[in-house]
């Protein structure tokens, strides 16, 4: 536990007199607004009008709930007045150009894991604050080492909003009684030696050959390489699948696989892999395509995809050491395996 510091109050110690950082700092705080909305929305749920039924299609062609639009109402209304340059949301497809001399600009995933909202399971936000650069159209054409602050909140059992501001990461669970987020958790590091691993194993026959071979390894437990058994863990909300991992440590995987439309993988790098990347790497993890550091990829389209790990870094880096072994085979091919007849 810390010294209950509240989120204001952290943010004003960050910003000090530093214009970008009080601008920073004012849209932290305006978007924790927001997601106490969305907290109290998604806790009513059906009392307040949430179904979870889907109205549509969102621009980027995945479906489209009731409290996803919602959530995207609330967020746009909590940035008016604020120094923000542009905002980008996964429901809508071209930018919003806000105030063109501003010198930070947003992105935002309103609702991740919007499938899981008529099954009473977690789902969350997602934030990522970008510097508004001279050309205002290439302002989410930037790397995510960019990024000045990443944030996503977890509407779960307890409301939490996860931060950084690029100098580690701290955690703030909201105080109902009070209506603020308060600091229960800083600095936080992911642990690095937890032997559970998070990926929908319906899909792996369509994954690739360094994906299937590194989940094998896992599911041979005792008997396999790494001698130790491993938990699988699979909530299909990404929020919470981070907010695990930065409590428990261990490894998440969505990878592009051989499905169509799965090819460039599923999560979109602006609003959701980026800013996870970001709170990873300064919670001492690391966030990987399998091939790639993702804060280093400059996206080329608002809506790209892009495969996702995350997770403690010597687990994230293994399976990126499978990727550019070529003498890697899964479980199911014995005789040339890594674990086959013919052991690499």
């Amino acid at each position: 536990m810390t010294n209950g510091l509240t989120l204001r109050q952290q943010l004003d110690r960050y910003a000090g007199p530093d214009s970008l950082r009080r601008a920073v700092a004012d849209v932290v705080a305006a978007f924790a607004e927001a997601a106490i909305a969305i907290a109290d929305l998604t806790g009513r749920g059906a009392l307040a009008g949430i179904t979870g039924q889907v109205q549509g299609r969102n621009p980027d062609g995945d479906m489209q709930k009731d409290l996803d639009v919602r959530a995207d109402q609330i967020i746009r209304a909590s940035m008016k007045g604020l120094p923000v340059a542009a905002l980008a949301s996964e429901e809508a497809i071209d930018v919003d150009i806000l105030d063109p001399s501003a010198p930070i600009s947003v992105a935002v995933d309103p609702l991740d894991g919007s499938s899981n909202i008529n099954t009473n399971m977690t789902v969350g936000t997602i934030l990522s604050i970008v510097p508004t650069p001279a050309d205002i159209r290439a302002t989410f054409m930037q790397p995510g080492t960019a990024q000045l602050a990443a944030c996503f909140v977890v509407y779960g059992p307890q409301t939490a909003l996860i931060l950084t501001l690029g100098d580690g990461v701290d955690v703030f669970t909201l105080d109902r009684d009070t209506g603020s987020f308060r600091l229960t958790a800083a600095t936080v590091k992911i642990p690095a030696d937890t032997a559970e691993f998070a990926i929908n194993m319906s899909n792996r026959r369509h994954w690739e050959i360094p994906v299937q071979a590194y989940i094998d390894d896992c599911m041979a437990g005792v008997d396999g390489e790494r001698g130790r058994d491993f938990n699988m863990r699979w909530i299909g909300s990404m929020v919470a699948e981070a907010f695990r991992i930065l409590t428990r440590g261990g490894i998440f995987l969505y990878p592009a696989d051989a499905r169509e439309g799965y090819g460039e993988g599923r999560l979109r790098l602006v609003y959701e892999a980026q800013p996870m990347a970001f709170i990873m790497e300064q919670a001492d993890g690391a966030a990987s395509t399998g091939r790639t550091r993702l804060m280093e990829i400059a996206p080329k389209a608002l809506h790209q995809r892009v495969p996702l790990v995350m997770g403690s870094r010597d687990k994230v880096r293994r399976l990126e050491r499978m990727y550019t072994n070529p003498n890697v085979k899964p479980e199911n091919a014995p005789l040339f395996s890594h674990r086959g007849l013919f052991r690499i």
